[in-house]
């Protein structure tokens, strides 16, 4: 059996070395948000866009986006090789998953821009494969994209923001943006995970930053 330590970690497992998986979900029968009320993994609706991010630990990280005025979030692992994981797979880091939260929002209240803007300031998006102490691929930084548009504000945002931080002598963005169409598919969390923040005030949140605000576009259809 492949065996992955600690050390390999930050090193992305092959679709070989991974874990199996399974047919059925971990979160059969989802919840109602906690917080919002709303379906937990609602489909958008007029208006509404889903987008999925990845900066670290998904606690915090889901708690921001429904402070920021999402429609519904969830927790839970994309952009790996094995099927339904659970949580304790993907901390052995052999399913390739990234710690992620699926955004449902409507870009008319919570732009884009907007919220992307707060998903680069909440992490250190120069450290690769670890946010902290939160080592390993699943702490990953990525944008899971399902719009044209989505896709091309995260890349202008990166280079606007590229110019920031390099100016304050900080690294490269390793930030990845992948369409949905190529990361596979969203795997829900487990129960305890959704909306761990609210059913645990004062629980773990990962303070990594950079400490640099991030630019909002500021001309051309991009600017809202």
């Amino acid at each position: 059996m492949f065996v992955w330590d600690d050390a390999n970690k930050t090193k992305m497992v092959s679709v070989e070395d991974s874990l199996p998986g399974r047919d059925t979900p971990v979160l059969p029968d989802p919840k109602p948000h906690t917080v919002l009320g709303t379906d937990l993994l609602a489909e958008p609706g007029e208006g509404q866009e889903i987008i999925y991010l990845a900066s670290g630990c998904f606690w915090g990280a889901e708690k921001l986006a429904w402070e920021l005025g999402a429609d519904s979030t969830a927790v839970g692992y994309m952009g790996g090789f094995t099927p339904n994981p659970t949580y304790e797979e993907v901390c052995t880091g052999l399913t390739g998953h990234a710690e992620t939260v699926r955004v449902l929002y409507t870009p008319e209240k919570l732009p884009t821009a907007k919220l992307l803007q707060a998903f680069f300031e909440s992490h250190d998006p120069t450290s690769l494969n670890k946010q902290g102490g939160d080592i390993g691929t699943q702490y990953r930084s990525a944008i899971f994209t399902t719009t044209q548009e989505q896709e091309d504000t995260a890349h202008q945002m990166i280079r606007a923001y590229q110019d920031k931080l390099t100016q304050a002598g900080h690294s490269a963005i390793v930030t990845e943006v992948t369409s949905v169409l190529e990361s596979g598919p969203f795997f829900p969390a487990e129960d305890e995970h959704q909306q761990y923040l609210q059913k645990n005030p004062g629980g773990y949140e990962c303070h990594a930053r950079t400490g640099i605000a991030c630019p909002l576009p500021s001309s051309g259809p991009l600017a809202k």
